[in-house]
C-alpha cells in the first residue's frame, strides 16, 4: 500500500495539482437520500435501480447534478459509518446497478458524485476489527493499529477499546465511527485507492467530502493540507472530478479551506433559518439592499471560487420550516431563486422542490419523497414525526404554478444562461427593494431584475443595446412584463418577480 501511495504521488508531480476543468461544475445540484427516494423491489426501501426509474424526473426538472449520499455497506440507516468503501450495501443494490446509474446520468448531461466519509469508518469495519484484535494480543506493531487514531490515555472523544486498556478516537461520540489516522501513509494509500474505484471503475464524477472540519478536530490548517493531498490525488486520478467539502463554519474560515484546491464548499452562512436568504427574505426594510450586501461579503471573501449555496439538507431542518413558507409558497419560490443567484453551483435537497418539511431528529429530516400517496418507501427508523405541507409530485407537475414548476423554471433558465450561475457581477441598480445585476461570463452578458418585495410592484430600466428575454419567474400567478426596445428595456416587475434578459 505504501508503494501504491509513493506511486500516486509521483503522478501527482507529473501531472500537476492545477489540472483546470474544462467546463465549471453543473450549476443545479439535486442531494437523494437512496434509502427514502424510490423502491424497485417492494421492500420498502429505496435503492439505486429506483433511483435509476426516477432519473427522467431529475433530468426534466433542469438538475444536472446529482449527489448520492452514502450508499457504501454499513450497520446504520444514514450509512456515514462505512465498513467497506468498494461496495454498494446490499439494501440499494449491486456495483453494476450504480454503473448502470452513472451510465444514464452521463446520458443525460448530469454529472454523479458520491458521498465519501473518511474522517472515521464503522467499528465494524475490518481493518477497525483487525486492529482491536491486535491490541488485545498485545500486537500493537500490527499493520491496523495505524490505521486509527488509537491511545493509552482516555478523556474527551476517546473511546474505550474493550478488553484493552487502549482507547480510540471518535470525533462523532456514541455513533460507533472511530477516527481513521489521515497521517498514516497506508491509510493515504486506501483512500487513494477507494477515489479510483469510484472514479475510474464506477464512473463517478466526484465526491462530497463529509466533515472535512473534523479530519484534524479544530486545526483549520492541518484540515486543509490533507484536502489538498485529497484533492490533488483526486484530480490526478481523472482531470475534471468534482468535489465539493462540508466545512460547517462561517464564511472567513470556509475562505482558508478554499485555499486547499478543493472545487467547493457548501455555503453555510447563506442557508437555514439564520443565513442570508431567509434574512433577506425576513427584512423589513431594504431587502435589495441586504441581498446585494451579503452577496458582497461574499464576493470579497470567495471572490472567484466556484460557491455552493444551499437553502438545507440532511443535517438541517427542511427550508419550507426555516423560511416560515408553509403557508406562503410564493416566499419558497423565491427563497430557492436567491440560492442560484448568490452564483455558482446551487445544491437542492431532495423533496424541497415540492416543498417537504421535516425537523428536529434527524430521520424526520429525512421522510420518504412523496410521489403520491401510494408510491412512496418506509420511512427512515426513527421518525418522529410525518408531514407533508405541500401537494405531492403527480399533482405538483399538473399546477403550472406549483413549487416543482417553479424550480424546473429557474434550473431551465440558468442552463439557457449559463451566465446567470458563471458571471462575474455587477449591480447597475440597486434601490431598497429592487436590483438590476449585470452578469458575464465566457461572452454572454445577461442582467438581472429581482423585485424583493412580496407586497408590491416596482418598475425599472434596463440600458443596454440588443437585449432580448431569456425568462421570467414568477412567484405569484401574476406575470411579469417587460417592453423591450432597441436601446434597452423597461420592466414592471410584480412581487417576488424576476426578469432575465441576454443579449
Amino acid at each position: 500500500m505504501k508503494r501504491m501511495f509513493a506511486f500516486l504521488t509521483a503522478l501527482i508531480c507529473l501531472f500537476s495539482c492545477a489540472l483546470a476543468q474544462e467546463q465549471p461544475p453543473s450549476c443545479s445540484w439535486y442531494e437523494v437520500f437512496v434509502r427514502s427516494y424510490q423502491d424497485s423491489d417492494g421492500d420498502g426501501v429505496g435503492d439505486l435501480p429506483g433511483l435509476l426509474s426516477r432519473l427522467d424526473y431529475i433530468s426534466d426538472l433542469g438538475y444536472d447534478g446529482l449527489w448520492l449520499m452514502p450508499i457504501m455497506p454499513s450497520p446504520s440507516y444514514h450509512k456515514y459509518d462505512v465498513t467497506d468503501y468498494c461496495q454498494i450495501d446490499p439494501q440499494y443494490g449491486t456495483l453494476a446497478d450504480f454503473r448502470a446509474l452513472a451510465d444514464a446520468c452521463h446520458e443525460r448531461g448530469i454529472r454523479l458524485i458520491v458521498d465519501l466519509p473518511v474522517n472515521h469508518s464503522s467499528v465494524q469495519h475490518p481493518w477497525f476489527v483487525q486492529a482491536c484484535d491486535a491490541l488485545r494480543a498485545g500486537a500493537v506493531d500490527n499493520l491496523y493499529v495505524d490505521y486509527y487514531c488509537f491511545s493509552q490515555h482516555g478523556g474527551q472523544k476517546m473511546a474505550p477499546v474493550a478488553g484493552t486498556d487502549w482507547y480510540y478516537e471518535e470525533q462523532f461520540t456514541g455513533g460507533g465511527m472511530p477516527d481513521l489516522n489521515l497521517d498514516s501513509d497506508a491509510v493515504r494509500g486506501e483512500i487513494a485507492a477507494i477515489m479510483d474505484f469510484w472514479l475510474n471503475d464506477c464512473g463517478a464524477d466526484g465526491f462530497r467530502l463529509d466533515a472535512v472540519t473534523s479530519y484534524y478536530a479544530a486545526d483549520t490548517e492541518e484540515n486543509v493540507r490533507f484536502l489538498r493531498w485529497l484533492n490533488d490525488t483526486a484530480k490526478s486520478l481523472k482531470p475534471g472530478c468534482y468535489l465539493v467539502g462540508e466545512a460547517w463554519t462561517g464564511l472567513s474560515t470556509i475562505a482558508e479551506y478554499y485555499q486547499s484546491g478543493l472545487d467547493s464548499f457548501f455555503l453555510f452562512p447563506a442557508s437555514q433559518a439564520e443565513g442570508y436568504i431567509a434574512r433577506t427574505i425576513r427584512a423589513r426594510s431594504k431587502p435589495a439592499r441586504q441581498f446585494a450586501g451579503f452577496l458582497q461579503q461574499v464576493e470579497e471573501a470567495l471572490d472567484g471560487k466556484v460557491l455552493a449555496p444551499f437553502l438545507g439538507n440532511h443535517d438541517t431542518g427542511r427550508a419550507v420550516g426555516s423560511l416560515q413558507a408553509r403557508s406562503v409558497p410564493e416566499r419558497a419560490k423565491f427563497a430557492t431563486a436567491l440560492c442560484s443567484l448568490m452564483g455558482g453551483a446551487a445544491f437542492t435537497y431532495y423533496g424541497d422542490e415540492i416543498g417537504m418539511v421535516g425537523s428536529g431528529d434527524d430521520p424526520n429530516k429525512r421522510l420518504a419523497m412523496y410521489w403520491n400517496d401510494g408510491d412512496r418507501t418506509q420511512q427512515p427508523p426513527g421518525v418522529t414525526k410525518v408531514e407533508y405541507a405541500f401537494p405531492c409530485v403527480d399533482e405538483q407537475l399538473k399546477d403550472d404554478h406549483s413549487l416543482l414548476r417553479y424550480a424546473q423554471t429557474l434550473n431551465q433558465l440558468k442552463k439557457q444562461v449559463p451566465s446567470i450561475a458563471w458571471g462575474r457581477n455587477e449591480f447597475v441598480l440597486l434601490e431598497d427593494e429592487v436590483c438590476v445585476m449585470k452578469r458575464t461570463w465566457n461572452g454572454e452578458e445577461s442582467w438581472i431584475a429581482v423585485n424583493f418585495s412580496a407586497k408590491k410592484t416596482h418598475t425599472c430600466e434596463v440600458q443596454a443595446d440588443g437585449l432580448k428575454l431569456a425568462g421570467q419567474l414568477d412567484a405569484f400567478e401574476e406575470k411579469a412584463a417587460a417592453e423591450i426596445s432597441v436601446n434597452g428595456a423597461l420592466l414592471t416587475l410584480p412581487p417576488y418577480a424576476i426578469v432575465a434578459l441576454v443579449k
